[in-house]
């Protein structure tokens, strides 16, 4: 997990809205969408706002999930 995490933070570009994009992507290994709002949430009351990553995470987190479902959802149906 740790190298998941620097990877992350090193591809997003080495800032503070990139750390607390990293700290969303651990949330989504760890679960949900609403986990990685809770670590993001986390970092931002401590060191300040980021309206970046809180704009972007959410929204991908979001479309991954739905588009992840679709697919298993036409796989479901295909395999009837």
């Amino acid at each position: 997990m740790p190298f998941a995490l620097t990877a992350s933070f090193r591809l997003m570009g080495r800032d503070y809205d990139s750390a607390v994009k990293a700290s969303g992507f651990i949330g989504f290994a760890l679960g949900t969408t609403m986990n990685a709002v809770v670590n993001m949430r986390s970092l931002v009351t401590r060191y300040g706002p980021a309206p970046r990553a809180f704009l972007v995470v959410p929204l991908v987190g979001a479309f991954f999930v739905d588009f992840t479902n679709a697919i298993i959802t036409l796989f479901v149906h295909w395999i009837r």
